[in-house]
């Protein structure tokens, strides 16, 4: 079994990036999307102007643009670290009543990769009031380099809807 992170969050975060679950690279690290070759840092460097190299100032510099990141998943069992190792009989979901009822200016969920959609939308969306599953909910191309279908520059493409205003 592996557990993840808690959320890099403020209270007044407007858009929420989830994952999957952290794999291997991060997990060593406990630190989000460590991996040298996974793309989430550079795409939202560049979208958001954030110039921090150093991780701690990074995550300081994206919650100050009211953008919060977490995983779908608190635990599971998984061999690797891809989202297709995965063990789907050991899923176990973040506590996304009590996020959401932390963070209530989040109108946006955007899924970093297909796993990660499909996993909250089974196990997290029924479990939800009437407000929360009302969010918008955008899955994205996943960062990760073991989804090489598209390029960085292609990726950064398709997340820049992030930066769209929301509709009130």
């Amino acid at each position: 079994m592996i557990t993840g992170f808690p959320p890099i969050s403020r209270p007044d975060a407007r858009l929420l990036i989830l994952g999957s679950m952290p794999g291997r690279e991060s997990l060593a690290q406990q630190r989000y999307y460590a991996h040298p070759r996974n793309g989430f840092w550079p795409i939202v460097s560049r979208l958001f102007d954030l110039t921090a190299t150093d991780y701690e100032q990074r995550v300081q510099q994206l919650v100050q643009n009211r953008v919060a990141v977490w995983d779908v998943l608190k635990a599971c069992f998984r061999k690797g670290s891809l989202d297709s190792d995965i063990d789907g009989k050991t899923l176990v979901s973040n506590d996304f009543r009590r996020f959401y009822f932390k963070h209530p200016q989040i109108r946006r969920v955007f899924f970093n990769g297909a796993r990660a959609e499909s996993i909250y939308r089974k196990h997290v969306l029924p479990g939800l009031d009437a407000l929360s599953a009302d969010l918008e909910l955008v899955r994205l191309p996943s960062t990760s380099p073991a989804h090489a279908a598209l390029s960085l520059e292609q990726k950064t493409k398709a997340w820049a809807i992030l930066l769209k205003q929301e509709v009130e």
